[in-house]
């Protein structure tokens, strides 16, 4: 019987054998996903092998980045069609070619800014770049904030204090740019994205979701959001129903469209999500997600013992013939 997710427009079939790895290549968490304009795939995982790339089908293209980064956290490609990977622990965001040639490198290398410093950058966690070539990073586990350099990775202006007002942050997880050059902004202990203008003026925001980590955005002007939703790593309320782990849309409204998960908690098979962290979808309107599973396992189910090799990334099918 086929498993079917979702609802309207945002309808998708569990692809669980789509990838076709060879033996010996181990993957560790997949932090970060991108897809480019040729629908190639790029796991940025945490493994030895930190960048994987797959055609559409899941074949293997190609591997790069050995020796070069201390965690991989976040993955997103450019309007140039270069990638941008973010790592945590190293406090950078640089910039390659799609063959793994290192263009650009904002920040130095095991430098910290220091802890909620509002300087690029404390463990900052994930990049994204305007049409007009604008870097935006989101600064978010030791920092509260969100940097905007140029193209050549000068600082042009930073945003943000921690807190729970507009344009304060608890931990900015993810970023994002639509066509028109706004920023969404994944504001996760918050459980909120908020949306700003190109130069950090705070416009609104999305709510009704529960701590956003993965987070991509429809084309167009005023786009929906696709959510990666983390189950609690409280004690008080690990169990509760309608808490995550999810991926889900939103409208601007805060409306939710559409809604999947294969369960009714979190999990490794087609179609559950664990830890939901890294979110991309190719011009058939199919999505990638990556979870954290090395990470949050221990944090999420507690009950048993993770598995030798887990399911670390899925393909999702759109059902539906047009595209996102």
């Amino acid at each position: 019987m086929t498993m079917i997710l979702g609802e309207g427009h945002y309808k998708y079939e569990p692809v669980p054998d789509w990838a076709k790895l060879p033996i010996g290549l181990e993957l560790g968490d997949v932090a970060g996903i991108a897809v480019d304009d040729k629908d190639r795939v790029y796991l940025f995982n945490r493994g030895t092998t930190p960048v994987v790339v797959l055609s559409q089908s899941g074949e293997l293209l190609s591997t790069w980045g050995r020796g070069i980064f201390e965690n991989p956290h976040g993955a997103s490609i450019g309007p140039d069609q270069c990638i941008y990977l973010t790592d945590n622990f190293d406090h950078t965001v640089r910039k390659f070619t799609l063959e793994g040639q290192l263009l650009l490198e904002i920040g130095t290398a095991n430098v910290s800014s220091g802890f909620m410093s509002g300087k690029p950058f404390c463990k900052c966690t994930h990049s994204a770049v305007s049409p007009s070539g604008e870097i935006f990073v989101s600064d978010g586990y030791h920092n509260a904030c969100i940097h905007k350099f140029d193209p050549n990775g000068k600082l042009l202006k930073s945003w943000g204090t921690p807190g729970t007002g507009q344009g304060e942050f608890n931990l900015p997880h993810n970023i994002c740019c639509d066509a028109d050059g706004w920023i969404y902004v994944a504001d996760r202990e918050n459980s909120r994205v908020q949306i700003f203008d190109e130069n950090g003026r705070y416009e609104t925001q999305i709510n009704n979701m529960h701590r956003p980590s993965g987070l991509a955005i429809t084309p167009g002007s005023c786009p929906d959001c696709i959510v990666g939703e983390l189950a609690s790593y409280l004690e008080i309320n690990h169990n509760f129903p309608n808490l995550g782990p999810f991926v889900s849309m939103l409208d601007q409204q805060s409306n939710l469209i559409s809604r999947l998960n294969a369960g009714s908690g979190p999990g490794l098979g087609p179609g559950q999500f664990l830890s939901p962290h890294s979110i991309a979808y190719d011009s058939m309107g199919d999505l990638y997600v990556g979870d954290v599973v090395d990470a949050d396992w221990a944090k999420v189910i507690r009950d048993k013992e993770k598995p030798a090799q887990p399911r670390r990334f899925q393909k999702l099918k759109k059902v539906n013939s047009s595209a996102i």
